[in-house]
C-alpha cells in the first residue's frame, strides 16, 4: 500500500524552528512557523524531483503531516 502522507517532526531550536523528515531524509529550518511551511513543500519538491514516486513507496498526491513539539506545560494546584 502506497504511502500517502509524508510525516515532519516540527520543534524550537535554539534560533529557528526545525523540520526533520520521518518518512523522507529532509531536514529544514525557518525563523518563522510560516515560513518553515513554505521550506518544507520546497525542500519535498526538491526532494521527489526526478524521482519515481512508485520506487518511495508513494502515492502521486502525498500530503505532509507535522507534529509539533510543544514545552512542557505543568498545572498547579
Amino acid at each position: 500500500m502506497k504511502k500517502h502522507i509524508i510525516q515532519f517532526y516540527v520543534y524550537r531550536g535554539e534560533k529557528y524552528y526545525v523540520a526533520e523528515g520521518i518518512d523522507l531524509a529532509i531536514v529544514t529550518q525557518a525563523e518563522t512557523l510560516d515560513a518553515l511551511i513554505k521550506n518544507i513543500q520546497e525542500a519535498i519538491e526538491l526532494h521527489l524531483e526526478g524521482e519515481h514516486l512508485d520506487d518511495l513507496n508513494l502515492s502521486p498526491q502525498p500530503t505532509a503531516l507535522i507534529n509539533f513539539e510543544l514545552p512542557l506545560i505543568r498545572a498547579y494546584a
